[in-house]
């Protein structure tokens, strides 16, 4: 299982970053492609303690919670078209030059606390091991990568 912590997988997400442009299109969704990097940031940030979307768990948020974390073992990507947290949702156009910037940052500050042992829980879906968090962030990259074509 691929980690944002593991050195080829952190680099492999680098390398994809670098064949967007800010004239990549979607394969599906609605975000445009500057929308998409901002987007991408909200999860690293919750996870370097940076961002809380103040979710407050619900009996509908715990299902979605055990149902996402069962999709975190395995290799198979998400699949296409899975809703949004309300708070994660990005509809003004963002520019494309300064998300990217700001998303490798957070891949890059991410990446370095790969030794890190003790994590904040997630605001909505509760405690990870440092496993699983760097297992979520890649998941959670390569699936919109995937949905920008690279």
């Amino acid at each position: 299982m691929k980690s944002l912590f593991n050195t080829e997988a952190y680099q492999e997400i680098l390398e994809r970053m670098d064949a967007l442009s800010e004239e990549t299109k979607g394969q599906w969704g609605k975000m445009k492609v500057g929308q998409m990097l901002h987007h991408c940031q909200f999860p690293l940030k919750i996870a370097l303690g940076r961002y809380n979307p103040n979710n407050k768990p619900n009996p509908m948020l715990k299902l979605m919670g055990k149902l996402f974390r069962n999709s975190l073992y395995n290799d198979k990507p998400w699949r296409k078209g899975l809703p949004t947290a309300k708070g994660l949702r990005v509809t003004e156009d963002k520019n494309f030059a300064e998300e990217k910037a700001k998303l490798i940052a957070l891949i890059n500050d991410f990446h370095q606390e790969k030794n890190k042992e003790k994590w904040d829980p997630h605001p909505a879906f509760g405690s990870f091991t440092p496993e699983q968090w760097g297992q979520m962030q890649y998941k959670h990259l390569d699936h919109h990568l995937r949905q920008f074509g690279v």
